[in-house]
């Protein structure tokens, strides 16, 4: 069988990268002083390389994160309440693997969506699968859900996301159906997935978002009773980051 032969049967197997190491490795004349082995772990490495990247891409792509945002952007160095030590902590992962929460609270612009971003970017990075939502938005596309008769499908997907962050948290009440909906999420992840939670309002005062106690009592309890709490202070972000 020819080199050529062989490439196109690399390519027939879905190992495009390893055909085209193969190739480049032929056009080399350093790769006769490698073993067989070496030059087939070159190989290996390249398509193995490739493919966590395209699993990279599809992780981020699915999670649908408002803001393009790394964890070597998160400003340190502007006193905000953001400790270096939990930062670095949370960069870690540590909580993902624990199934612990994640609250972020604090003022308009004080970059708490940049920061839940940037952890879910590194989450998919690490080969967790993250999704992010506005609450807002998740409570209407749950209701639609109901509507069309996908919603069982909807919370299976949501409780399936190693990381589910939930945005603008308490930016409006929750009543009726919505709060029922949002228990059904935070029961299905309980100490078995992680929630990130942003939000402007205090953990002390959710509460009083709900319209019914008794699920307020209930998502409160299971979100907050292993919740790590980042409490963000100071002037807007937005403000710094337009200044400069």
């Amino acid at each position: 069988m020819t080199n050529e032969q062989t490439i196109e049967k690399l390519y027939d197997l879905k190992l495009g990268a390893m055909a085209e190491a193969f190739r480049d490795m032929l056009s080399r004349l350093d790769q006769g002083q490698l073993t067989f082995a070496e030059r087939l772990g070159l190989l290996v490495d390249h398509e193995w390389l490739r493919r966590e990247e395209n699993r990279l891409t599809r992780r981020l792509k699915a999670a649908r994160l408002k803001a393009p945002a790394t964890v070597e952007e998160v400003d340190l160095y502007t006193p905000r309440g953001l400790d270096r030590q939990v930062f670095l902590s949370l960069v870690g992962g540590d909580y993902l693997r624990q199934h612990h929460n994640l609250v972020i609270a604090g003022p308009t612009g004080v970059g708490k969506t940049f920061l839940a971003c940037a952890l879910a970017d590194k989450a998919c990075r690490d080969g967790f699968a993250a999704r992010y939502f506005r609450l807002p938005r998740l409570c209407f596309e749950l209701a639609l859900a109901r509507a069309d008769g996908s919603y069982l499908k909807v919370l299976t997907g949501l409780a399936k996301a190693d990381l589910l962050i939930l945005d603008d948290w308490g930016i409006s009440p929750l009543e009726g159906q919505a709060q029922h909906d949002l228990l059904e999420v935070i029961d299905d992840r309980a100490q078995a997935h992680s929630t990130l939670v942003a939000s402007q309002v205090p953990p002390g005062e959710w509460h009083r978002l709900f319209t019914d106690p008794t699920v307020a009592d209930a998502v409160l309890d299971r979100l907050l009773h292993n919740a790590v709490r980042v409490d963000l202070k100071g002037g807007s972000m937005r403000k710094k980051t337009a200044a400069v």
